[in-house]
């Protein structure tokens, strides 16, 4: 190999082989690339199956809140119309009391 000796000869033919070996070791193959994909997307499916089950158990939660929202409403309107009765019964007691009959037992 006489031409290996001449270096005006040799850069060129180190410039190729460097290149070569770099295209090659460069490109994936689609096996590799479609086992890290795989990878990803089991990952990203776990990802989406927390946030869909924590979205249901937020919604599930808004829920209970809204029919306990609507549970104390009706408590307080309940309340209201106990304290209108006891109003009403205390006005009669006190007339009652100013009249001097003795309420029955």
């Amino acid at each position: 190999m006489p031409w290996l000796n001449n270096r005006a000869a040799r850069g060129p033919i180190a410039f190729a082989l460097v290149l070569g070996g770099l295209s090659l070791s460069a490109c994936a193959s689609t096996s590799y690339v479609d086992e890290q994909i795989a990878g990803v997307n089991s990952r990203v499916a776990a990802v989406d199956a927390k946030a869909s089950d924590a979205i249901q158990r937020a919604d599930a939660a808004n829920a209970a809140a809204a029919a306990a929202a609507g549970t104390a409403q009706t408590a307080a309107s309940d309340a209201a119309t106990a304290n209108q009765r006891i109003d009403q019964l205390t006005a009669r007691v006190d007339q009652l009391g100013q009249s001097g009959k003795r309420p029955r037992n």
